[in-house]
Parts: C-alpha cells; sequence; structure tokens
C-alpha cells in the first residue's frame, strides 16, 4: 500500500472516529440533564402508545451513531469551508437535540419543548436537504433520525397536554 493511500485511510478513520465522538458528546451534554428522568419520567401520565422507557437509550445509540457516520459520509466528499450551510446546520441540529433534553427534563417546560422540536424537526430536514446534495446516501443515513424525532414531537406534545401542571 502506498504512503499516500495510508494516509488517506488514517485520515478517514480519524474523521469518522471524530464526527462519532462529536455525536456522541451532544448526547452526553443532553444527558447531563437527564439524571433524574426515570423517577421523573415514571412519575408522568403518557399515551397508550408511549415506548417504555427503556427503549430510548438504545434507540438513541443507534441514531447517534447514524448522525456521526451521516456527518462523515458528506465531509469525506466536501470539506467544511465547500459546504457551510451543510455542516452549519448539521451543527445547529445537533445543538438543538443536545437541548431539547434540558427543556424537557430539567427545566420541565413542555410547551418551550415541543416549539423546540419542532426547530430540531425543521434543521434536521434542512440538513438532509444540504447532505442530499452533497451526498445522498449521507442524508438518507439520516431518515430513522427524522423518523424517530416526527414520532418523538407527537409523544413529547401528547405528555405535556396529559401533564400540564408538571410541564408548564
Amino acid at each position: 500500500m502506498s504512503e499516500q493511500r495510508r494516509l488517506n485511510r488514517l485520515k478517514d478513520a480519524a474523521g469518522l472516529a471524530g464526527w462519532i465522538v462529536l455525536c456522541f458528546a451532544a448526547a452526553a451534554v443532553g444527558g447531563a440533564a437527564t439524571a433524574g428522568a426515570p423517577g421523573f419520567f415514571g412519575e408522568l401520565s403518557r399515551p397508550s402508545w408511549a415506548p417504555p422507557a427503556w427503549i430510548f437509550g438504545p434507540v438513541w445509540t443507534v441514531l447517534y451513531l447514524m448522525m456521526g457516520l451521516s456527518a462523515w459520509t458528506a465531509w469525506r466528499e466536501r470539506a467544511f469551508g465547500e459546504a457551510p450551510a451543510a455542516f452549519g446546520l448539521f451543527f445547529l441540529q445537533l445543538g438543538a437535540n443536545a437541548l431539547w433534553s434540558w427543556i424537557f427534563f430539567f427545566w420541565r417546560q413542555g410547551a418551550l419543548a415541543f416549539a423546540e422540536i419542532l426547530l430540531l424537526w425543521i434543521l434536521l430536514a434542512a440538513t438532509m436537504q444540504q447532505f442530499r446534495r452533497i451526498r445522498p446516501a449521507a442524508a438518507l443515513l439520516l431518515v430513522p433520525y427524522l423518523a424517530w424525532t416526527t414520532f418523538a414531537a407527537v409523544l413529547a406534545f401528547s405528555i405535556w397536554r396529559l401533564n400540564p401542571a408538571v410541564l408548564g
């Protein structure tokens, strides 16, 4: 294997690791707000169709991996400077993702959490549109995340409406 090819593979591997670490760092920031979530979430009235609480961790783990892979796929095609809108939107949606847990679980603001998840959905859809222009596979990797965010928005709205005294 040539030296250049080895360096390119090393760059690709480091890039993939970096994107995945970034996504899980955002998860950790959001997760810091959920220290008391099991007890709090368990006390909330939830719709009959709500999934069990244990499902959220595994689902989000897969979604954060897919986010990292998606961003890496786009990044391999275009550097930050070549696609500032795409990567700017990705960073914004990642920040909005982390913020939602603080609004809902820590500050217990149901209406604001619902509004914020709608903003997250818009940012994610815009990110997907930008990534599709760079490499369609990068956008496709975010489809499960968009589907889960759609479901989470409906669930958040329902929980907020069922618990107005607790979630404002």
